[in-house]
């Protein structure tokens, strides 16, 4: 896959700080939670598990047969897996994956978007606890999709989805599908949306591109410790062809946004403010312009993209196919405080999901397309890549989030992937890794 990049420079590893000691290759563990049980899942690396100090519990959400969403918890001071809960219908439909995230009142909040229709939200009936019959409501009915929940520091919950205008006014082209978010201050009794909060029609998004690529897909989004929330995007549309949905991808984005005011910010930290449309990206937030091509029948760049920063500089992963049907390509791509910078890293990977381990270094969670295990890597400053380990695993894996705040061995959860695309089968294993205990 050609790319339009500036040119890349030799980079030079800077020496460990003396105190620093050797590390020893960490050894994982992996638990089956669950066997036989996962169906295709749509979702992204985003609030798929807890843990919660009050219960001393982990927390993890997964898609059964159907997409219908279930909930399981980890006693840390039993080593026991509670027995799997269905608390939502999935609507056999691949997007309507659960998210996880906890309130500030200790009740487990899980949100799925129906496919294009509206924002659901289930409520555990106990805090500190998935047992029990879980509360359903509609939160909104802004056509969501894609589900990518937070909570802040004070508590305030968050959640971004992406709105399919087609469906809520039909005139609008049907490739027309920007980001908005919901937000409500009292763990999730009421909401406000993004265009109650701002005025804005969409928070952030297009509807002008003459190549149609309208269409926005947030691969993934991070906050970090200081509340910024970072957020790694690409787009789709119909390209040349007309209004299509998710014909082609192009291009790779990056902003940052502070959930304290609403405003996005570009790398080199230009406030945009409440709302970010095809002329900010472009000029402020485009990472690497990728051509409006299939390589090898695939949609590039891939649907997951990552995100993650050290030292306060921001750099992703993300993933192509190849014009001569090769294996797929891995990039990593570094802000280097003035600029962005690209490099193939790897052949052959899908990068699902990664964690800072220090103030420079991230592991990174990949597999192979077909094969069992987790193969992971680390990056360093951003800019180095390195095989690290395999973490076993009977089955082939579709999808790892990292679970937040984790306690070992629970510290990504891994869905296993199902034999077929449609929901109806769910064959797939779901699984724990984390590091062994000494």
């Amino acid at each position: 896959m050609r790319l339009m990049a500036p040119p890349l420079l030799l980079l030079t590893v800077l020496p460990a700080p003396a105190h620093a000691t050797p590390e020893r290759t960490p050894e994982f563990t992996t638990t089956t939670t669950a066997t036989s049980v996962a169906a295709r899942s749509d979702r992204r690396p985003v609030a798929g598990g807890l843990y919660d100090a009050v219960a001393k519990k982990t927390f993890v959400s997964w898609a059964g047969q159907f997409e219908d969403n279930y909930a399981q918890s980890f006693d840390h001071r039993t080593n026991q897996w509670s027995t799997p809960v269905k608390y939502a219908d999935g609507d056999s439909d691949s997007h309507n994956y659960p998210t996880l995230v906890q309130a500030k009142d200790g009740h487990l909040l899980s949100f799925r978007g129906r496919h294009n229709v509206e924002l659901v939200l289930n409520r555990a009936p106990e805090a500190h606890s998935s047992e029990g019959v879980w509360s359903e409501r509609v939160i909104s009915k802004d056509a969501a999709t894609y589900p990518m929940p937070f909570v802040t520091a004070d508590g305030t919950i968050f959640v971004f989805f992406r709105e399919t205008s087609h469906d809520l006014v039909p005139a609008i082209p049907t490739d027309t599908r920007p980001m908005q978010y919901v937000v409500s201050k009292d763990n999730g009794q009421t909401w406000k949306t993004s265009q109650e909060l701002t005025g804005n029609k969409f928070a952030l998004g297009s509807d002008t591109r003459t190549d149609n690529m309208n269409e926005t897909y947030f691969g993934q989004i991070r906050q970090e410790p200081d509340g910024r929330v970072r957020i790694v995007y690409t787009l789709a549309g119909g390209g040349p062809e007309g209004h299509l949905h998710d014909r082609y991808h192009r291009n790779i984005y990056y902003t940052w946004f502070n959930p304290k005011n609403l405003h996005f910010y570009s790398a080199s930290g230009r406030d945009l403010g409440t709302q970010v449309d095809d002329a900010d990206q472009e000029k402020y937030l485009k990472v690497i312009e990728t051509p409006l091509t299939l390589p090898n029948a695939v949609k590039s760049p891939d649907y997951i993209q990552l995100v993650g920063t050290t030292l306060g500089q921001p750099f992703l992963l993300w993933f192509s196919g190849d014009e001569a049907k090769g294996p797929l390509h891995n990039y990593l791509s570094w802000w280097n405080g003035f600029k962005w910078q690209t490099k193939e890293v790897a052949r052959g990977l899908r990068v699902r999901e990664m964690e800072p381990l220090n103030f420079a270094t991230w592991r990174v969670y990949a597999t192979e397309d077909g094969k069992p295990n987790v193969n992971t890597y680390k990056v360093t400053l951003g800019r180095t890549w390195e095989a690290e380990t395999v973490i076993p695993t009977a089955k082939p894996v579709q999808r790892i989030e990292l679970i937040k705040d984790f306690r070992d061995p629970v510290r990504v959860l891994l869905s296993g992937a199902s034999s077929a695309r449609e929901v109806a089968v769910a064959d797939g294993d779901i699984s724990v890794a984390g590091i062994k205990r000494r």
